[in-house]
């Protein structure tokens, strides 16, 4: 390809074709398909996010890059396999938002952002097969507490869920003593699956609360990290490691980071 000031969409579109051509492509390439490259998507989708997180413009604009090139990726394998190539995407997503927003490009009124989203079931709705189940539509390659985020919502639009907060509060305790009870018993599987029943209910509470289970986990990851990583700073400039700390101290200065004027926002 000639070196030019301005790449464009199509330009991309070339390259990832020359990739995978089976005469001079890039034999990395040649070698992949369709799942042995989902988990790149997923990553690089997770990249976008950490820079938006970071809020670094530089960041963000190549990863978008990166994440751009994954359906283009996943288009042109399935153009070899004579599927659908890359403008078919590009024609059924632009169909599907000028479908789901009539309040934009239709006579449909919408005043808030509430209005919006029934306006955009209502679409869905239209869209589904008359034998689809209330759950279809959320896919299993999300992140655990997204998806079970997700699985409630749909739920909740048949009436499937409770109407106050203290109901669930109820069911996370009645879900932590069963825990704690095979826990006493030693019971491998019995605990996996109680646990799995924990985080599904704390994922609820999150839903009805309006807040976003993974987002909440992530940045408690990142706090997590933050303070943990004070404490080794801390500890270095003290000349100690961890080994030589009992429990308690650790602790202690564990709580140290806490009271440290840091946004736990991050």
């Amino acid at each position: 390809m000639k070196i030019k000031e301005q790449y464009t969409i199509d330009d991309l579109i070339e390259v990832m074709a020359a990739l995978r051509n089976p005469d001079g492509g890039c034999p990395w390439d040649l070698e992949q398909d369709f799942k042995s490259i989902a988990p790149y998507t997923l990553e690089e989708a997770y990249e976008v996010a950490d820079a938006i997180d970071r809020g670094n413009m530089d960041d963000l604009r190549e990863e978008l890059g990166d994440l751009l090139f994954q359906p283009i990726y996943h288009a042109q394998m399935a153009s070899e396999e004579g599927a659908f190539d890359i403008h078919d995407v590009i024609h059924d997503v632009t169909h599907k938002m000028i479908s789901r927003h009539p309040h934009v490009f239709g006579e449909e009124d919408a005043r808030s952002a509430s209005d919006v989203n029934a306006i955009w079931d209502k679409q869905k709705k239209a869209e589904k097969k008359t034998d689809a189940s209330a759950l279809d539509g959320v896919a299993s390659a999300l992140p655990s507490l997204l998806r079970a985020q997700k699985l409630q919502k749909k739920a909740a639009k048949i009436g499937f869920e409770w109407t106050e907060i203290e109901d669930i509060f109820a069911k996370l305790e009645e879900e932590l003593a069963e825990l704690k009870e095979a826990c006493a018993k030693q019971d491998q599987d019995h605990m996996q699956e109680e646990l799995g029943d924990v985080l599904f209910v704390v994922a609820n509470i999150g839903r009805i609360l309006g807040l976003n289970a993974e987002e909440s986990l992530r940045r408690c990851n990142n706090k997590f990290i933050r303070r943990f990583q004070g404490m080794e700073t801390d500890l270095k400039a003290s000349e100690k490691t961890f080994n030589d700390l009992t429990l308690d101290e650790m602790l202690e200065l564990w709580d140290k980071q806490k009271k440290k004027k840091i946004s736990d926002a991050a």
